[in-house]
């Protein structure tokens, strides 16, 4: 199972050369800043194992995410039989993307493998990459990245970090957990009638 979300990321430059850390002393920055445009990062987890992805895009669209899905199919898991993907409800986030993006013979093929779980609305806290990337956020991007080319590498670096540190998640809820919290999202189960509702029963039908 792989649980999949997307950031968007500043990129933000320079107006001053920053004075360098020295003992004592930590790197010091100028307030002034120049704006970059944005960059779009899509992270995925595997829950199973300590394995983690960070893909940078400049875009966010359906055929971005499409090409993510088909790496994730033929790069990260060719073995794969099918790989359960853990994802919001974003409009892009749709089987429909890979037909936008590929013949249909292709978005056929990938779909046969990838089997979409999307968590409920408002309810994205569920997906435990929410959490890895709150990490990325206070490890990697508490820092000013001035170009696309340079969040790759810094993401990059990290993800390799994680993964060899072999960080994982410890994830605390549970599925009962889940169903005290969200009743309203599991169907009841009706309660088997008792003898004296089933006697009242056959009574009222004569």
């Amino acid at each position: 199972m792989v649980c999949f979300d997307e950031s968007q990321v500043q990129l933000i430059g320079e107006t001053r050369q920053p004075i360098p850390a020295k003992p004592g002393r930590i790197e010091r920055y100028d307030y002034e800043y120049r704006r970059n445009g944005t960059a779009n990062l899509f992270v995925l987890i595997d829950v199973n194992r300590p394995w983690r992805k960070v893909k940078v895009t400049e875009r966010r669209t359906a055929k971005d995410f499409a090409e993510c899905m088909r790496e994730l199919v033929d790069v990260h898991y060719p073995k794969a039989e099918r790989i359960r993907v853990v994802l919001d409800n974003l409009s892009t986030h749709k089987a429909g993307a890979l037909y936008q993006a590929f013949p249909p013979d292709e978005a056929r093929r990938l779909l046969r493998r990838l089997e979409f779980h999307h968590t409920p609305k408002h309810a994205s806290w569920l997906n435990m990459v929410e959490i890895e990337i709150g990490v990325l956020s206070q490890q990697c991007l508490d820092r000013r990245i001035d170009s696309h080319a340079r969040l790759v590498r810094e993401t990059a670096a990290w993800e390799k970090r994680r993964n060899a540190e072999r960080s994982r998640i410890n994830w605390m809820f549970t599925t009962e957990k889940a169903r005290a919290k969200l009743g309203r999202a599991y169907p009841k189960v009706p309660a088997k009638p008792t003898k004296k509702q089933r006697v009242k029963t056959s009574v009222q039908r004569y």
